[in-house]
């Protein structure tokens, strides 16, 4: 897949394949997942377990599309006619944005627990992705509702008097612009999400960063701080730059479409 995407290798009967290159990427997501977790026979993996590079994708990937969908439901309720759903939106879109992101991940690792029943525990790493959700969400709201305040006025007057309805017009003209129209800011959400999971290894969960700090820690490692940190940075600024490269892309395929 890797070989196919950078360098094209495409024979001319599966140009089907090129155009679906997008799809085969985030169908390996779930792919991985079943793998980790036992499946094709393989030993399974809990996700308490995950650790470096794996971990900081599946807390930058999961939140993602967790917080989007509700990233585009709040700014549309900001947007709503109705008092309370406006003001409960607003709420909760200004408490998230005022609060640091380290006091919403203390709040999913210390005191989700306490609220639970008993008899009921959800992982470390879900409820880090919890937290982030609740977090990013507020900030892609934002980012969404200064998409849909870039589209004119006219536009809804014109579907309204082709007979669109309401749910039509969300789904055919709002959402598609608002987010093409806020790509770069939602790409730089993508990448401060992934660049912040390196909080959690404050918190106990051995990431990227992590896993940095407990090679520093092994007696055979001490004083190379050198050549850890740069790997790290190496990393950090590899996979951020690609998904910079990503969105151009795509921001190019949205204009010219």
């Amino acid at each position: 897949m890797l070989l196919i995407s950078l360098l094209s290798i495409i024979p001319p009967k599966w140009k089907w394949l090129r155009k679906n290159l997008l799809i085969a990427w985030i169908g390996m997501i779930p792919l991985g997942i079943f793998l980790l977790y036992g499946g094709l026979g393989l030993q399974s993996v809990m996700s308490r377990n995950f650790g470096g590079l794996t971990l900081t994708i599946l807390l930058t990937i999961c939140s993602s599309i967790f917080a989007l969908p509700i990233g585009i439901g709040l700014a549309f309720c900001r947007q709503s006619s109705l008092f309370v759903v406006k003001k409960f939106s607003s709420i909760y879109i200004d408490s998230m944005r005022a609060v640091p992101l380290i006091a919403v991940l203390f709040f999913g690792q210390l005191l989700i627990p306490l609220f639970l029943p008993l008899g009921l525990e959800i992982d470390r790493v879900w409820r880090a992705i919890f937290a982030f959700t609740l977090f990013v969400s507020a900030y892609i709201a934002e980012d969404i509702r200064g998409g849909l305040q870039a589209i004119p006025n006219t536009q809804i007057e014109s579907a309204k008097s082709l007979g669109l309805n309401q749910l039509q017009i969300i789904r055919f003209i709002l959402i598609p612009q608002s987010l093409r129209i806020a790509l770069p800011a939602l790409t730089n959400q993508a990448i401060g999400l992934f660049q912040n999971t390196s909080l959690m290894s404050i918190l106990g969960l051995v990431e990227l960063l992590g896993i940095g700090r407990s090679i520093l820690a092994n007696p055979k490692f001490i004083g190379q701080y050198i050549e850890v940190y740069i790997w790290l940075a190496s990393v950090y600024w590899i996979i951020c730059t690609i998904l910079a490269l990503m969105a151009k892309y795509l921001e190019k395929r949205l204009k010219i479409a």
